[in-house]
């Protein structure tokens, strides 16, 4: 992942924003096993629950795997929505 602050691409130094952008994008694809999960997380975060994480666990992720793709699933999200809001104000 990117590191903050004053990351950098090629020549260019990338604004919070732009940071964010290039963490989900070298999040990599998630494996298949957790795309359920992820899609309630991008779909009703609000719905996730102790037991979705156990059962990740219990499938042999680690914490950390759970974590880096649960924040780029819902970084993604929101990015997505800054992006419509902005469409809508322009």
């Amino acid at each position: 992942m990117a590191s903050s602050p004053g990351a950098q691409r090629g020549d260019k130094r990338l604004t919070p924003l732009e940071q964010l952008r290039e963490n989900v994008r070298v999040a990599g694809e998630a494996p298949g096993e957790m795309r359920g999960y992820l899609e309630k997380v991008h779909a009703q975060a609000y719905t996730v629950t102790d037991a979705d994480v156990a059962a990740l666990k219990a499938a042999g992720f680690s914490e950390d795997e759970i974590f880096e793709q649960t924040v780029a699933v819902a970084i993604g999200e929101g990015l997505r929505r800054l992006d419509a809001a902005e469409r809508v104000i322009s």
